[in-house]
């Protein structure tokens, strides 16, 4: 009688799996949901490039016509920016950690985000110290990670509020730190001690656009930033809102591309002085 077999997986192994298939399925079902919301976001850009196109065939002369030129090419790479976004989540199935520019993912996840935010009266603030150098990390799963803190916080507030967003580079333990802040309704501390438990949530079920509800969300974000041999904190005060601070390494000595942020309504931009915690 064959008692086992030397070649099959052990149990940490499975364990190990089954994490990243469940990673894998959450990160699938969170860019549905925002093909979802981008697709009225994309309509949008195609109704501007058209309108625009129109006015440029009716009016003749040539004032009119370099306006709706620079209205179509301000539409069209919009639309470029939420596709190229949208693919990338689609395509970059890597497991690899490489040096990477936290402020582009913060931008690529605001501009997913944007029509959501200005749709549930969210006013983004971000604090972007350029100095940061980039962090060793997987960019898709970091930003998998940014957008499920984002979209929690819009949840945090349904009459609307306050987003603030923060990066530094912590010198003295040589991190990288990304911060989201909320200024909704906050936790107690009977809940905030189970937040990263699995299937743990303080809400009843997804909301009307579909996310949240299951309790898995933070479990799995607290894994990603824990194999990427970094922190995640939380800090929460009832009626006054909710931090989550993440702690990744940096790659001290990497180039800094500087990347533009983005500029929309539902964001106010600033780059200094930092937020505090």
């Amino acid at each position: 009688m064959q008692m086992g077999n030397s070649d099959s997986p052990s149990l940490e192994e499975q364990v190990s799996l089954l994490k990243q298939q469940l990673a894998q399925a959450q990160k699938m079902t969170a860019l549905g949901e925002l093909v979802g919301t981008t697709t009225h976001e994309f309509n949008n850009v195609l109704m501007t490039i058209i309108n625009y196109a129109k006015m440029g065939l009716r009016h003749k002369d040539a004032a009119t016509r370099d306006k709706s030129f620079d209205k179509i090419l301000t539409a069209a790479n919009r639309a470029a920016r939420i596709t190229t976004g949208i693919l990338a989540l689609a395509r970059n199935r890597s497991q690899s950690f490489e040096p990477t520019d936290l402020v582009r993912v913060i931008e690529d996840s605001m501009m997913l985000l944007e029509r959501e935010m200005q749709k549930y009266r969210i006013r983004v603030e971000l604090a972007i110290d350029r100095a940061t150098p980039p962090a060793l990390a997987n960019g898709n799963q970091i930003q998998q990670v940014l957008m499920n803190l984002l979209i929690n916080a819009r949840q945090a507030m349904p009459q609307g509020g306050i987003i603030a967003v923060k990066l530094v580079h912590d010198v003295a333990t040589q991190t990288v730190e990304l911060m989201v802040r909320d200024s909704g309704h906050g936790m107690p501390p009977e809940v905030l001690h189970r937040i990263f438990d699995p299937y743990f949530s303080t809400k009843s079920g997804p909301d009307e656009t579909g996310k949240g509800g299951t309790g898995l969300g933070l479990a799995t974000c607290r894994d990603i930033i824990e194999n990427h041999h970094g922190r995640i904190r939380v800090e929460s005060t009832p009626g006054k809102g909710t931090a989550f601070t993440i702690k990744l390494p940096a790659v001290v000595g990497a180039p800094i591309i500087a990347t533009p942020l983005p500029s929309a309504n539902a964001m106010s931009t600033t780059t200094q002085p930092p937020l505090g915690t």
